[in-house]
């Protein structure tokens, strides 16, 4: 294979006839097969690409070889230097020492903040984008002078800050400010993306910024191909309830102050600690993932009530000091080092044999960058494998967590305690899919349509005409005598689940209507009961005996000749007024089926009439509807979680353009 690229590379044109020297490193297989399908795509003229390779693999060891490999394009043979952007000076030190150690012939510089300020004329400049936002910054870069542009962590490429940098050296990348004009460029600078997750849970598009992913390689076949480090699984149920935790809006994942409330507490912290003494202790160096600052410097105090010596770094640790943390963690100088989201992207600490994941996570780019901390190869410093150590909720199953079940395709209920990526696999082939996800239209039975027959289970209670209502309420009208209404028992406490209560009727509606009165007297309790059959033969009998006596209770069956005649026009115009006239209950229930109800309203019988005019009058309408909504919330946000996970799914292939970015 080796000898096979080096004469693709030594004949190949990538923009120029020059020769292309011998590489100066020894290549992983999978590193050379990316080179060459990256050099295959910009030979075939695709120029803005993404390559995707998880961490440790040495992604900067394969962006670092191949702006070795691209030459100035033909007719532009000052053309001849590269630009790197990442988003931390750690990154940036890390890619300018392997720049120099790998082609040290070459000028390399940094472009961050007020201490490190490039020339813009090396061969090679790493910059983070945060610098390159001040447009004096960007402006030492001249496009006439580029032959490539690398993005580091690409999956931030679609951002607009990055788009705004971006839009200045490509005309495809549109700039989120509409009133800046497209560059004019003498030619095609290549933008190539490397990230390990090369996916976003936010909705952004990188299809605005690069055309297609050329190559993807998986951690997992990475650990199997043992290029990573032997992995070693568990989950710890902890006692946190992640169902009211909120969600952000635009990232999906959980907000970290909310989660905070859950996550971090004494109980929780005491069992992440005494699962560490007790699993881990013997591990050289811990990274701990934490939800935000409180939970950083609580857990580590909790650490070190134990005597383990841990410390922490975030966002807002002194730059010296942060590089001083971590060059002594490196150096195995403590066990335990704690951090909230800083060294999720980036962190090269190989020495790293144990992560405890101590914050959930509903972004599977996300967990997969916190477990791959710990998959580097460190045969110097001893290191056999990596234990993971995920910290998961045992009380509500929340759909949308990543947990390592998960991430191999398992129930998240999954009994995980010291597998092996092998073991896991196993399991995994011997399951039969469990969908975690599913739509709630089978809810809304106990919530009958207005034009729909009662409920049938009372149906097979009764043989009198009982109609459902919706929220276990049951209506049994009584011939204009009242009615009886049967509903679940407000007594959470008791063994009893219903009740049965008597309105009785004092005058004809129509009467009362007009006077200004209620038609009604007031309740009378009738009964309770432990099971809807004891409280509707209850209610049955209370009618017969009580309400309707003698010849007149054949009137309450169903089955009563009355009900067979056609409808009366006072039945027909009260359904059209309440029912058919109200919008949103025509709009929720624009089917086939209840449009021709709806149009055949003419043929309804008395006891079809009859059946949704008591479903109107006691609220079935309404808790129809509020049922419908609460179904097609629940069913929108499903296609938002499965649209979500689609994104984070990569693949090699074309990347969707977003509708503005095609414009």
């Amino acid at each position: 294979m080796r000898c096979f690229l080096a004469r693709r590379w030594a004949t190949c044109r990538l923009h120029s006839t020059q020769a292309v020297k011998p590489l100066p490193v020894k290549l992983r297989p999978y590193q050379e097969y990316c080179l060459e399908a990256c050099t295959d795509a910009l030979s075939s003229g695709v120029s803005r690409i993404g390559v995707s390779l998880p961490t440790g693999s040495g992604k900067t060891t394969v962006f670092i070889t191949l702006l070795s490999l691209i030459q100035p394009p033909v007719g532009h043979s000052i053309a001849n230097r590269a630009l790197v952007i990442v988003n931390s000076i750690e990154l940036a030190r890390q890619a300018a020492a392997h720049a120099e150690r790998l082609f040290p012939h070459w000028t390399v510089e940094i472009e961050q903040g007020a201490k490190h300020k490039a020339s813009g004329r090396a061969d090679l400049t790493i910059a983070t984008y945060q610098t390159l936002l001040r447009s004096q910054r960007l402006g030492k870069f001249d496009p006439r002078y580029l032959k490539a542009i690398i993005v580091d962590e690409a999956h931030h490429a679609a951002a607009p800050s990055y788009r705004r940098i971006l839009s200045r050296f490509s005309d495809a990348v549109r700039s989120p400010d509409k009133t800046l004009p497209p560059p004019v460029l003498t030619h095609k600078i290549p933008i190539l993306g490397f990230s390990a997750t090369f996916s976003r849970h936010d909705g952004l598009a990188l299809g605005s910024v690069f055309e297609q992913i050329v190559y993807h390689q998986d951690f997992l076949q990475m650990i199997k191909d043992q290029w990573l480090c032997n992995v070693r699984f568990t989950c710890v149920r902890a006692n946190i309830d992640l169902t009211n935790v909120t969600v952000n809006a635009k990232t999906g994942d959980f907000n970290a102050t909310s989660l905070a409330h859950v996550i971090n507490t004494p109980t929780v912290n005491r069992l992440i600690v005494q699962t560490w003494l007790d699993r881990a202790a013997s591990r050289r160096s811990t990274l701990v993932f934490c939800v935000n600052i409180a939970h950083i410097h609580d857990l580590t105090n909790t650490f070190r009530e134990v005597g383990v010596d841990a410390r922490y770094v975030y966002a807002d640790t002194p730059a010296a000091e942060r590089r001083a943390l971590i060059e002594g963690f490196r150096q195995g100088a403590y066990p335990v080092l704690l951090n909230c989201a800083i060294l999720t992207e980036g962190a090269d600490i190989p020495n790293i044999d144990c992560v405890l994941v101590a914050r959930p996570t509903r972004s599977r780019n996300v967990f997969a960058q916190m477990i791959g901390r710990g998959m580097r190869l460190s045969p110097a410093t001893g290191k056999d494998d990596c234990h993971i150590i995920d910290f998961v909720d045992s009380n509500s199953r929340v759909p949308g967590v990543v947990s390592i079940p998960t991430l191999f395709g398992l129930d998240p209920s999954e009994v995980i305690d010291d597998e092996t990526v092998a073991s896991l696999e196993e399991r995994r082939a011997q399951t039969v899919d469990i969908p975690e996800l599913s739509s709630s239209q089978d809810s809304l039975d106990d919530v009958p349509d207005p034009s729909r027959s009662g409920a049938p289970h009372v149906r097979r209670l009764s043989t009198y005409a009982w109609v459902g209502c919706g929220g276990d309420v049951y209506i049994l009208e009584c011939l204009g005598r009242g009615y009886i209404r049967i509903e679940p028992s407000a007594n959470d406490g008791g063994e009893a689940r219903y009740v049965a209560i008597y309105t009785p009727a004092t005058l004809p509606a129509q009467t009362a209507f007009t006077l200004k009165i209620s038609p009604f007297q007031r309740n009378r309790h009738i009964l309770t009961a432990k099971t809807l059959s004891d409280a509707v033969k209850g209610a049955d009998t209370y009618a017969k005996m009580k309400v309707v006596k003698g010849a007149m209770v054949q009137g309450l069956l169903r089955t009563a000749k009355w009900r067979q005649q056609p409808a009366t026009e006072n039945q027909k115009a009260f359904i059209r007024k309440r029912w058919i006239k109200r919008k949103v209950l025509v709009e929720d229930f624009e089917n086939e089926d209840t449009l021709k109800k709806i149009k055949n309203i003419e043929k309804l019988t008395k006891g079809e009439a009859a059946n949704i005019i008591v479903r109107i009058k006691h609220g079935a309408v309404s808790r129809h509807v509020k049922k419908l909504k609460t179904v097609m919330k629940a069913n929108e946000k499903v296609a938002r979680e499965t649209q979500r996970r689609a994104r984070e799914h990569v693949a090699v292939g074309p990347l969707p353009v977003p509708a503005e970015a095609a414009m």
